[in-house]
């Protein structure tokens, strides 16, 4: 897309005007374009942008890097003259969350969503546990501390490193003063994802929350959990004069007490290795490929996989049916912990529908995230 006719489009109709709008516009430039000079066929159809065989077909929004078949949204003009294609929004609107409390006492699961600043959303999930102090200190601040080291630093996944590295401390301060014990020993996961442009993606995650992209129909994995079983993880408790211990079903703890290895809080195992320093990593979107981002905690991952979890997605008509669908199934499977994701439609929302999938009450744990 040419950068006058996007600033013609910003003129004409504000910063935000549908894709119709844009390959209707683009359509017109061909028409009115003279014939190159020797060029006097008229029983041959001339081959264009939106027309490269000469076959007469409309072409689709994946020759501009945006599939046309789905729920038809604007697009962000500046990021689309700055990446050099058309770029649709991300709307909060349609992002589907469920939470479920499984058969806890509580819910000490967390998430939220929202607009940063102008051209930045964030989302979020945190799984606690020893209480819910600890997600919900990261629940009510998170978004504070990103927004103060967004005001000074350009690199999203900086932004992440010193906001969950501040909040950690600063949570610290909050159980030392307050009079409530318990505090000391709560803690949760985070994963958090920053989404820049509607392009530019950057996830972080202490824990094992996760964050997974579905492109092409496929599972593609933004985390990978921090548990003792991870080699450079366990070294680095022992190194820090902690011990991992095995429980009666195999799975390691550290000192005996925590499944994983980065969180926030958990303030009585900080001497032990126990970080809040997150992993990030960094995506470009194609909106062509990309059909959305899952944010899930572990009362999900550990029934379902992340393949499985696109799958049942995929059969969704909206990111809200898809979010509840996918909490029943866990809870179908068998898991007893809190449940919560959060779901993000991107631009090949309803591209890669398998009909092959279909809702299960029941399964074998031979093949569910558990076990497999």
């Amino acid at each position: 897309m040419s950068t006058a006719t996007l600033i013609n489009l910003v003129r004409n109709g504000g910063y935000q005007v549908s894709r119709r709008a844009v390959l209707t516009s683009r359509l017109l430039q061909e028409e009115k374009r003279p014939a190159a000079a020797g060029y006097s066929s008229t029983s041959e159809r001339r081959p264009s942008r939106f027309d490269s065989d000469g076959s007469g077909q409309h072409t689709t929004w994946d020759t501009f890097g945006i599939w046309d078949n789905r729920i038809d949204e604007p697009i962000l003009l500046p990021p689309s003259i700055k990446y050099g294609k058309p770029i649709p929004k991300v709307s909060l609107a349609k992002v589907g969350c469920a939470s479920i409390i499984g058969k806890r006492k509580e819910n000490e699961d967390r998430f939220d969503y929202a607009q940063l600043t102008e051209d930045i959303l964030y989302f979020a999930v945190y799984d606690g546990h020893g209480g819910a102090a600890a997600a919900d200190f990261c629940d009510k601040y998170m978004e504070k501390y990103i927004k103060e080291f967004l005001a000074e630093e350009e690199n999203l996944e900086n932004v992440l490193n010193k906001a969950f590295l501040e909040i950690n401390r600063a949570y610290e301060r909050h159980a030392h003063l307050s009079a409530d014990a318990t505090l000391l020993s709560s803690g949760t996961t985070a994963t958090v994802a920053l989404l820049r442009d509607g392009i530019e993606l950057v996830v972080a995650s202490v824990g094992d929350s996760r964050a997974l992209l579905c492109r092409k129909g496929k599972a593609m994995k933004l985390t990978t959990d921090h548990t003792p079983e991870r080699k450079e993880e366990k070294d680095r408790i022992r190194r820090c004069g902690g011990f991992v211990a095995w429980n009666s079903v195999g799975q390691p703890h550290v000192n005996g007490r925590l499944a994983m290895t980065r969180s926030i809080g958990d303030l009585e195992l900080k001497n032990c290795g126990v970080i809040a320093q997150p992993e990030t990593k960094r995506v470009q979107l194609h909106h062509a490929d990309d059909s959305f981002l899952v944010l899930t905690t572990d009362g999900i991952n550990l029934m379902v996989n992340s393949q499985e979890i696109c799958d049942f997605i995929k059969q969704c008509h909206d990111a809200a049916e898809a979010a509840h669908i996918v909490t029943e199934q866990a809870m179908q499977f068998g898991t007893e912990d809190n449940s919560t994701i959060v779901i993000v439609p991107f631009g090949a929302w309803g591209k890669y529908k398998n009909n092959e999938i279909s809702f299960s009450f029941s399964r074998s744990f031979a093949s569910s995230g558990r076990w497999a």
